[in-house]
């Protein structure tokens, strides 16, 4: 290739050692392109693997660019953004992805965001989450959910989501990537950051905020929401204090459940909202790998194998759809309970990847039918139900943070579980039936979903694994109603209801996106604000 030619597409299939070997595919590429290093650049665009067959292959699309025509590798530039020190404030309740994106997408319109989080700053939060794995201590400000960087932090950093319509994907990668996570997130079909370097990346990320004119304040927990004449001014803080800002963003995440029932007694409109429900499985990652690769052993070159299955299961004539949740592969199990007296397990994983396990959750969807007993409880109703189930988990956990678990053959013959097998939860394990801890309808559905997939990939059901419950923060069970072009709350001016505790994202990826939706919308309402005082 010479350096005047015009930019080159390629799409080819290679073997694993080249596709995952950097070294090896310059030099494949170099030869059967003809391309030399010094007269350009090679940019992958996507990187998948095609199991299917006998002989695993890896997809790679990219191009070649002449150096006069190599484009910058990424679209923002943090050292760009304006100073708003002095600017309109506009008050963010939560720091996860949503609340974090929506900040800096603020500073790049010229506004001041005033972003207020209950829990610690990401460093701080270590020790919390030591003393629930260590302790079983669990600190309701500070824990997985609770915190700067939101329930993802910790977790497994997965940043792939189906809702592309929903915002600019490339530009939250971008932007990842300018405050420290790696390139490949740019072009993995299933890009992930990892639960170790998440952390870095979001302090950089509050550095950004802070350093052009943000405000990020920690151990700050909203208990009244402020509203005049059916406009939202502010809100007041646990310790007393009164912040106001010309617009509120709500970006509480998930579980924020005593945001859920301040906004219900406050009479401000919430609807109940379905959710999933169900376990966590956790199998040997090596066993994972020889289902999904057909090999006896993964080469340490290829990614951990992961899976994702959906099945949808009949019961008195109702089909419910079972799914794969957050599949961590090389991971490990957590505590996720943002109280005492409940027991939840979520999955994260490590950048590398390289444990010893794979961990899913398999969830069961959860309608108005499940939740019956709880209508009462109106738009609370679904959590309500999620919290019952929780502290269910609990009890049979036999207290503290010991999860209740069976292995997974003895769950499907209703058998209990003599031993158990080897775990990543580090709080412990006891052994009991995990239908008595799970609602009926959702143990059954499990069950049949669980032979169904069994009878797709073999060896998935095996009394290797362990499920472990309950898995139950899937998505938020309340959904705070927003208007679908102003993206602000149908009842109250100025409050914009955001990311995944408001029902309207589910992960990382789509959370971020969200947050720049929304930071968009409160530029449109206080520039029309401004327009009508002049």
């Amino acid at each position: 290739m010479h350096s005047d030619r015009q930019p080159q597409d390629f799409s080819i299939e290679v073997s694993p050692e080249v596709g995952f070997i950097p070294e090896a595919l310059e030099q494949f590429l170099a030869e059967k392109y003809q391309f030399k290093q010094d007269e350009g650049t090679i940019r992958l665009k996507k990187r998948s693997i095609d199991a299917r067959g006998k002989q695993m292959k890896v997809l790679l699309q990219g191009s070649f660019y002449p150096k006069k025509a190599t484009p910058p590798l990424i679209s923002f530039d943090k050292h760009l953004l304006p100073d708003v020190r002095n600017a309109p404030r506009v008050l963010i309740v939560g720091s996860g992805p949503a609340g974090m994106f929506c900040a800096i997408k603020l500073i790049e319109l010229g506004l001041k965001p005033i972003l207020i989080e209950r829990g610690k700053d990401v460093r701080a939060r270590r020790r919390d989450l030591a003393a629930i794995n260590k302790d079983q201590v669990v600190n309701p400000e500070s824990n997985y959910c609770f915190g700067e960087g939101g329930a993802g932090t910790y977790s497994d950093g997965k940043l792939y989501t189906r809702s592309v319509k929903r915002g600019n994907l490339q530009r939250v990668l971008d932007i990842f990537v300018d405050h420290g996570a790696k390139e490949d997130i740019l072009f993995e079909a299933h890009p992930h950051i990892g639960t170790n370097k998440l952390p870095g990346i979001v302090a950089a990320l509050r550095e950004t905020i802070i350093a052009h004119g943000g405000e990020v304040h920690f151990n700050t927990r909203m208990v009244n929401l402020l509203n005049q004449s059916q406009q939202a001014t502010g809100i007041e803080t646990e310790n007393g204090d009164l912040i106001e800002a010309e617009a509120i963003v709500l970006a509480t995440g998930h579980s924020a459940r005593d945001v859920f029932e301040l906004l219900f007694h406050q009479g401000i409109l919430i609807e109940a909202k379905p959710f999933a429900l169900g376990l966590r499985i956790e199998h040997p990652q090596p066993l994972i790998d020889r289902m999904q690769y057909h090999c006896d052993m993964r080469p340490l070159y290829i990614p951990a194998a992961s899976y994702s299955f959906v099945e949808q299961v009949p019961l008195h004539g109702q089909q419910r759809g079972v799914f794969s949740f957050c599949m961590c592969p090389g991971g490990f199990i957590v505590p996720a309970a943002t109280a005492p007296g409940e027991i939840v397990v979520n999955g994260m994983s490590p950048s590398r990847r390289d444990g010893k396990f794979a961990n899913s959750g398999m969830v069961v969807a959860i309608e108005a039918d499940d939740v019956k007993e709880f209508q009462k409880l109106g738009p609370l109703a679904f959590l309500d139900f999620q919290r019952k189930v929780e502290q269910q988990a609990y009890k049979f956990g036999g207290g503290g943070q010991v999860a209740p678990a069976q292995r997974l053959m003895d769950f499907l013959q209703h058998r209990y579980s003599s031993e158990l097998n080897p775990s990543s939860y580090q709080p412990g394990l006891r052994s009991a039936d995990l239908h008595e801890v799970l609602p009926q309808s959702v143990a059954v559905r499990l069950v049949k979903a669980l032979e169904m997939i069994g009878k797709k990939r073999k060896g998935y059901l095996s009394n290797e694994a362990n499920l472990v419950g309950v898995e139950s923060r899937t998505s938020s069970p309340v959904r705070i109603p927003r208007d679908p072009t102003r993206l602000m709350h149908p009842e109250l001016e100025g409050l914009f209801p955001c990311g995944e505790g408001a029902g309207y994202a589910g992960g990382i990826i789509s959370a971020a996106m969200d947050g720049e939706r929304v930071a968009e919308a409160v530029s449109v309402f206080i520039s029309s604000r401004v327009k009508k005082t002049i």
